[in-house]
């Protein structure tokens, strides 16, 4: 008779390969159904949070490869999940999605962990592509013009939200702007 249950050193066939393990948090429901069947149909075995609240009950003990996440969470910023998913592996590829792209914002991920920061609408294979770059790009132009003022206004607000952690009326107060004001200049620009 012949034992057929598998063997210590023997891979179990139907677990995917770890670099095959996508963690995906997107508040954005149906873009993560979306992302999702896109990676499974590529072969990724995918777990998604839609919120930073829900990022560990989402891997469940699994250390993922990969991640993709969006900046602006339900319950708090992405960048709080990328410094939480470096720290937990800092080997994981970590991508950034936002509605807007902003620099500072660009930069921080970056530095919290993130391997490629990217503007939506991304599809699968502008992140497939990001996180197969192990390096920067020297071949991009340096933009021969000067940045607009009004894109250097939009910058420092960004940047100002991202300090405060999204707090308007805080925000508001730093930048010496009526925080109706900033409202308005808010609803004006869709933020990440």
């Amino acid at each position: 008779m012949t034992d057929l249950s598998p063997q210590p050193d023997m891979p179990d066939t139907d677990a995917p390969h770890p670099d095959k393990r996508l963690l995906i948090v997107e508040d954005d429901a149906s873009f993560a159904r979306a992302l999702t069947r896109s990676f499974e149909r590529r072969g990724y075995e995918v777990r998604v949070s839609h919120s930073l609240d829900g990022v560990e009950a989402a891997l469940d003990g699994a250390s993922p490869g990969y991640a993709v996440v969006d900046l602006k969470l339900a319950g708090g910023s992405g960048l709080e999940c990328v410094k939480m998913l470096h720290a937990r592996d800092p080997a994981m590829k970590i991508v950034v999605l936002t509605g807007f792209a902003s620099i500072a914002t660009a930069v921080e991920a970056i530095k919290l962990g993130a391997c490629h920061y990217l503007a939506k609408p991304a599809n699968t294979d502008d992140i497939e592509g990001a996180f197969a770059r192990a390096d920067g790009d020297t071949s991009i132009a340096v933009a021969a013009r000067p940045t607009s003022l009004k894109t250097l206004e939009w910058e420092t607000i960004h940047e100002t939200l991202v300090d405060t952690d999204f707090n308007i009326s805080e925000t508001a107060r730093r930048l010496g702007l009526h925080r109706r004001t900033l409202a308005r200049k808010l609803e004006k620009k869709q933020l990440p």
